[in-house]
């Protein structure tokens, strides 16, 4: 039987607790087998408990001077240290990198903010919704001629926030392997978000992707790349962009292509987005997935959250485990030979600060 606590195992990272992209990040190591302590305040909120698996807690109240004593010995001991404060908090907290990386020169000092550490909103609040705005980002996601939609939060917070956090962090460790330095790594949810969105940010200098939402290839423009609703209120999900792949659509849906425009004919577009609408619209959701599965056609069900649990192929990868009753996103990536386990359950109490790796 494999023992291995994952690719992180031996690394030891200090969260700061925060909400949103920090703590998010933070698991993800976690996952991967990285020694997570979360050090909040005593009365910080566990609401989002579930995101806390696979760490250990302990309090401090970073006001008192012996506190913040205990969490530097603590950094002392880490290789990475997580938070998310707006520019200049840690500073005066007396957490900033200057004192981590003085007390810890091979110390990777993880910074997770929306704007950035300097530039002129970098004091601003903000949340995702405001990040993936000014990118453009927020801009491009919604159909012709209505309002821009907010994909929950998974594009600045999540996309373009925890996830470059980790990949700066992971990429620290490596360079520090060469140097055996440790350095300050600066993750903006705008830089990731647009480098996240760099094919269509080039795309518009070049001529060749519209600021007009929902008349692109990617954004409901065309009539094959969209969601259709079904004869009992359900979606399926239609991606047919290579030609293949539209040949089977139009032959599951019974459409003969010679009665239809051109599939890239942006001018009949709607023509195909009406024949579409009508034919998904004349059976279920369940009759439709029947029909479609195992065709190559890119068409596939709109799953809701609690729906994707049981779903055959989710299930068949194991891609959900039950993480203390709660059914939990296994950790991901994965790995052959150092594969971690299924997450501990967020500890129901703290660890003494001072009991922390001693």
């Amino acid at each position: 039987m494999n023992a291995s606590r994952g690719p992180l195992e031996g690394i030891r990272v200090v969260e700061l607790a925060s909400i949103g992209p920090g703590p998010h990040a933070a698991m993800m190591l976690a996952d991967l087998g990285a020694d997570v302590v979360r050090v909040q305040r005593p009365k910080d909120s566990t609401a989002f408990q579930a995101q806390l698996r696979g760490r250990t807690l302990t309090t401090a109240d970073l006001k008192n001077p012996a506190d913040v004593a205990a969490v530097l010995a603590l950094i002392g001991k880490a290789d990475v240290l997580i938070e998310g404060y707006r520019p200049g908090v840690a500073e005066r907290l007396g957490l900033g990198p200057d004192i981590a990386l003085e007390r810890n020169p091979r110390l990777v000092y993880g910074r997770m903010t929306g704007w950035g550490q300097e530039g002129p909103r970098a004091q601003r609040a903000g949340h995702d919704i405001n990040y993936i705005g000014l990118t453009g980002a927020l801009n491009g996601i919604g159909r012709k001629g209505e309002r821009p939609v907010p994909p929950i939060n998974l594009l600045g917070d999540y996309g373009g926030g925890s996830v470059f956090l980790v990949l700066g962090i992971m990429a620290a460790l490596l360079e520090r392997q060469r140097s055996g330095q440790g350095q300050v790594v600066d993750a903006a949810m705008v830089d990731g978000v647009l480098t996240l969105a760099h094919t269509m940010v080039s795309l518009n200098q070049l001529g060749l992707w519209s600021d007009e939402r929902g008349t692109n290839v990617l954004d409901t423009g065309m009539a094959w790349y969209d969601t259709y609703t079904t004869a009992d209120g359900r979606h399926m999900a239609v991606g047919a962009f290579e030609p293949q792949f539209y040949a089977e659509l139009l032959r599951v849906l019974e459409l003969d292509p010679e009665t239809l425009p051109q599939q890239n004919d942006r001018a009949g577009q709607e023509v195909l987005r009406k024949v579409f609408t009508e034919r998904f619209a004349a059976k279920t959701q369940a009759e439709w997935s029947e029909l479609f599965d195992g065709v190559d056609a890119c068409v596939t069900p709109v799953r809701t959250f609690s729906e994707a649990l049981t779903d055959e192929h989710l299930t068949a990868r194991t891609a959900l485990v039950d993480v203390g009753g709660i059914q939990q996103p296994a950790p991901a990536p994965r790995f052959s030979r150092t594969p971690p386990p299924i997450p501990a359950p967020a500890p129901s109490v703290t660890t003494p600060l001072g009991d922390v790796w001693a």
